[in-house]
């Protein structure tokens, strides 16, 4: 393998194929002209390839979940524009254009796994058996297909990320955002379900923007991983990542480790 391509700073885009992400000059204050004011973002530039999966990863504090934030229209940047398939990031929550899952599953205990899966179809009006021929095909996916009349403490943590993964993409969407989703669960139980969200991607065709503050991670499941500097956030690298496969062997190869390795050194820099 040669050494891994390390980018010193991503290109603003120009034409070609509509990008399922495109952040231009983004920056984000919170607090804005007050004594606690705060730069979380500064002049932030990223484009997110059509069924690209995109790592974000940095040192904590940094604007990773609020980048996050302002692709999914939760918080509006400060300066630059966002955009998600082509359209305003406001337009694109109406549209719902992406799916979205946090580091807690956010399951409510009162409705069945179906139930919750179901959730984003019932605020869109979805017909009640499309719905439930949605939702079962959602839980068969993520390998949770028998588990659809148990209710969310009935399952493991792990169970539970997975009915929430299957919660995001009920809609179908092209795009999904996920914060650390992995992170409160045990080193085994996260490398299944890296594997599992994978395979997930590749059926779907999905899109996805994952943020982390493992490198391993980031490294086994990205086509990129974007590397962000202390506040104020900024981009200060992309590493793009090409492994044989995404399996254990993959884990255990030498180029894995050389990525892993250029990924330390771009944080470090």
């Amino acid at each position: 393998m040669s050494d891994p391509q390390v980018k010193p700073k991503p290109e603003r885009a120009g034409g070609g194929d509509t990008a399922a992400v495109q952040i231009s000059g983004v920056s984000k204050v919170f607090n804005r002209g007050r004594p606690d004011e705060v730069t979380a973002l500064s002049d932030v530039d990223l484009t997110v390839d059509s069924g690209q999966f995109v790592s974000l990863i940095g040192p904590s504090g940094c604007g990773k979940s609020t980048l996050l934030r302002l692709i999914a229209d939760l918080i509006d940047p400060t300066a630059g524009t966002v955009t998600v398939a082509g359209k305003p990031a406001a337009q694109a929550r109406r549209d719902q254009e992406y799916g979205i899952a946090f580091q807690q599953a956010g399951l409510f205990e009162w409705r069945t796994v179906r139930r919750n899966v179901e959730l984003p179809l019932e605020l869109r009006k979805v017909p009640k058996a499309e719905r439930r021929v949605r939702a079962e095909e959602m839980l068969a996916l993520v390998g949770l297909a028998d588990f659809a009349g148990h209710y969310p403490a009935q399952l493991s943590g792990g169970m539970q990320q997975r009915v929430a993964i299957a919660r995001a993409l009920a809609v179908h969407p092209p795009l999904l955002l996920m914060d650390e989703p992995f992170g409160a669960l045990d080193e085994m139980t996260r490398e299944r379900l890296q594997g599992e969200l994978l395979q997930i991607c590749a059926k779907t065709g999905t899109s996805t923007v994952f943020v982390t503050h493992s490198i391993s991670e980031a490294v086994f499941l990205s086509d990129k991983v974007v590397v962000m500097s202390a506040r104020p956030g900024r981009i200060t690298a992309t590493v793009d990542i090409e492994l044989p496969g995404r399996d254990e062997a993959a884990r255990q190869s030498p180029a894995y480790f050389e990525y892993v390795t250029a990924v330390r050194k771009a944080l470090r820099a």
